[in-house]
């Protein structure tokens, strides 16, 4: 849900954020426009079933910082402060721990899942952005559909249904996660 039609800036957005009334709601600031995630049971079940698996391939490889529900931007970009679901960073891009604001890069890997406020569009966008501006596999969960679009850099967007497993790519070797599990309830 977008909040009115005024272009914010990085400094009028965490002004925004921090207001009292605002301190438990998540958004986005996508493109100059604030816009509110919205939360619901199913869509937590899904996260927690990506982040056990994912977390545990990454905390047995050691192989990175997973997060979830961190604020990230390309540095200099002061139209975006995007909130992926989970994100992934490789040990050797991972900056020193963000302990305030934002963190001024994309993770390699990011976890988006579908919501009702969500378009298809808008969702695809998202992917595109975070490609073009750093990330190098993207992750569209569609809860209703049961399925899964991955993009990956310089590659085809590839479709998984519920029969399919998942892979990471060349950022998590060898990580495989059957498509059925992230829904399982």
């Amino acid at each position: 849900m977008a909040i009115g039609q005024q272009l914010y800036g990085d400094d009028d957005f965490e002004t925004f954020i921090n207001l009292p009334e605002n301190r438990e709601r998540r958004f986005e600031l996508i493109n100059g426009q604030i816009v509110e995630k919205t939360l619901t049971e199913e869509r937590g079940v899904i996260l927690g079933n990506c982040l056990v698996a994912i977390g545990t391939y990454v905390e047995h490889h050691n192989l990175g910082r997973l997060t979830v529900s961190t604020r990230c931007r390309p540095s200099g970009d002061i139209s975006n402060d995007r909130l992926p679901d989970i994100s992934f960073t490789i040990t050797e891009r991972a900056l020193p721990l963000v302990k305030k604001g934002t963190v001024p890069q994309l993770p390699d890997f990011i976890v988006e899942v579908k919501t009702s406020g969500d378009t298809f569009k808008k969702l695809r966008e998202k992917a595109d952005y975070y490609l073009a501006n750093g990330s190098r596999m993207v992750w569209l969960v569609y809860p209703q559909k049961r399925l899964i679009e991955v993009y990956r850099a310089n590659q085809d967007i590839s479709l998984y249904t519920e029969n399919d497993v998942l892979d990471g790519s060349d950022i998590l070797l060898d990580f495989l996660l059957p498509v059925r599990l992230i829904f399982e309830e």
